[in-house]
């Protein structure tokens, strides 16, 4: 088996509570100080990294002197609030020392639910990584209540893989990987080396409910790499205290538990815009713009659009149609129907002029565009 982690160009690596805290005991300097002279290295290759990291309200408890995890609310977010300074305050210092900048992002999953603010985090994310910046994400504990009580990093990994396409989500955790039972009370348990993404016997092999400090057992991860495969991200599930396990991952070695995705990347997002049979608005367009579209595989230009019609926000699914109102494909726009009426037939650069804002110079970019 090769790791598929040699050949992704865009890298989310998620870190658990109980790495990050040594089980609980306060912030591990000397394994963050780790991580982060690889994720160095990998940059080095050429990958971009997002890093999404558990361990604020471990981290919380322990400066608050909790010595098991509070059940109350707003215990939890006070925590998370005050444990995150500190993660925040550790990652800066250690990226700092290899001459990288970090970010902190605190996402919820409604922030990932609602379309606008997915298209403004999926933006914010995109401009980092062009400024050489590594987000540090997490969930946004603070102000969310059903998250902390049912929600697990691994599953936020996994939309954050979606949300900017990744090409592999790596899982670092306290366990080797994925056994066939748990190893802890099946001594005739097998260790899984590689398998497929979704594939439904899997979580029937993943017993545990995972440490008294984080949240998700080996059930999340499996879940986690199955909603991250819909977009074509495959996971890697391994030991977060394996020898420069990045590095060797990055190298083509297999380590832990490998995930393959079943979906060409591609595929999966062109998928998801051509099912949404029903769309909120559309725009007619010119016999340029479809030549453009169709043969040329551009990008759908303000210029090119004769009509808008319905009413949609940005990152809304639109239907584009030609003159004779037949179906040409379907994309995001990435303005408003209010905004696109004003800016239709106008060239891109006089958009600024116009609404006094740029969100993007196209209506529609290819990559969010499928053709019918």
């Amino acid at each position: 088996m090769h790791s598929v982690i040699q050949q992704a160009k865009r890298l989310i690596i998620k870190v658990g509570s109980s790495l990050v805290t040594n089980d609980g005991k306060g912030l591990d300097s000397a394994a963050i100080a780790m991580w982060a002279e690889q994720i160095a290295h990998l940059r080095t290759l050429g990958k971009e990294v997002v890093l999404v990291s558990s361990g604020a309200i471990a981290e919380g408890m322990q400066r608050l002197g909790f010595d098991r995890r509070p059940t109350g609310v707003h215990e939890l977010q006070a925590c998370a609030a005050v444990g995150q300074m500190g993660l925040a305050q550790i990652y800066e210092t250690s990226f700092r020392a290899h001459q990288l900048g970090t970010a902190q992002v605190l996402l919820t999953h409604a922030d990932l639910a609602d379309r606008e603010r997915y298209l403004n985090a999926r933006s914010t994310l995109f401009t980092l990584l062009r400024f050489g910046v590594v987000p540090i994400i997490n969930e946004n504990d603070t102000v969310v209540t059903d998250e902390i009580k049912f929600g697990d990093n691994d599953t936020l990994g996994a939309l954050v893989a979606n949300l900017i396409e990744a090409d592999a989500l790596i899982i670092l955790t306290d366990q080797r990987g994925l056994y066939t039972a748990d190893p802890r009370r099946d001594p005739d348990a097998q260790f899984v080396h590689e398998a497929k993404a979704g594939d439904l016997s899997l979580e029937a092999m993943a017993g545990g409910a995972g440490s008294g400090i984080g949240r998700g057992g080996m059930l999340t991860k499996i879940l986690a790499a199955k909603r991250a495969a819909t977009s074509g991200a495959h996971t890697v599930i391994a030991w977060g205290r394996e020898e420069r396990v990045l590095s060797r991952l990055a190298a083509g070695e297999a380590i832990g538990t490998q995930l393959t995705a079943q979906t060409a990347q591609l595929t999966a997002r062109k998928q998801w815009m051509a099912d949404h049979l029903q769309t909120a608005g559309r725009v007619v367009l010119d016999d340029g713009a479809v030549q453009k579209l169709t043969a040329e595989g551009k990008s759908l230009l303000p210029i090119g659009v004769t009509e808008v019609a319905g009413e949609f926000g940005r990152g809304d699914v639109i239907t584009c149609v030609d003159a004779s109102g037949k179906p040409v494909a379907r994309g995001i726009s990435n303005y408003a129907s209010s905004d696109a009426r004003r800016i239709v037939r106008h060239p891109s650069s006089e958009i600024l002029s116009i609404l006094g804002f740029v969100e993007e110079s196209e209506l529609i970019h290819r990559d969010n565009l499928v053709l019918l």
